[in-house]
């Protein structure tokens, strides 16, 4: 059984893995960080923050002294799954975890 957690993620509940919703492709168990099973890409701030005005040398784009963007996409079909703002260092963020065992319970009824 599968159930849908966000737009782009699934849990097999059977099989205990993340799923992309959108092409089936398995991540990672699903006790872990599915960000593990994603492809990677840091992203240069400069190109996804363009300046707001044409010609200005001052914009309001994060500082990549102080700030990076990583998004995380299916490595079956290609889907941006999640993107986040991080400082330099700092490890990838393990926002959602879940009582798969509750999830199991509530599902078999």
């Amino acid at each position: 059984m599968k159930v849908r957690i966000t737009e782009y993620l699934e849990i097999d509940l059977d099989r205990e893995l993340w799923c992309c919703q959108r092409c089936g492709q398995d991540l990672v168990g699903a006790r872990e960080n599915y960000k593990k099973g994603c492809l990677v890409a840091e992203r240069n701030l400069e190109e996804v923050h363009p300046p707001l005005v044409e010609g200005e040398a001052y914009s309001f784009r994060p500082d990549p002294d102080f700030c990076r963007l990583l998004e995380f996409y299916c490595p079956g079909c290609g889907v941006m799954i999640e993107n986040e703002y991080l400082p330099p260092g700092h490890p990838i963020t393990h926002e959602i975890e879940l009582d798969i065992d509750a999830l199991k319970r509530e599902n078999s009824r």
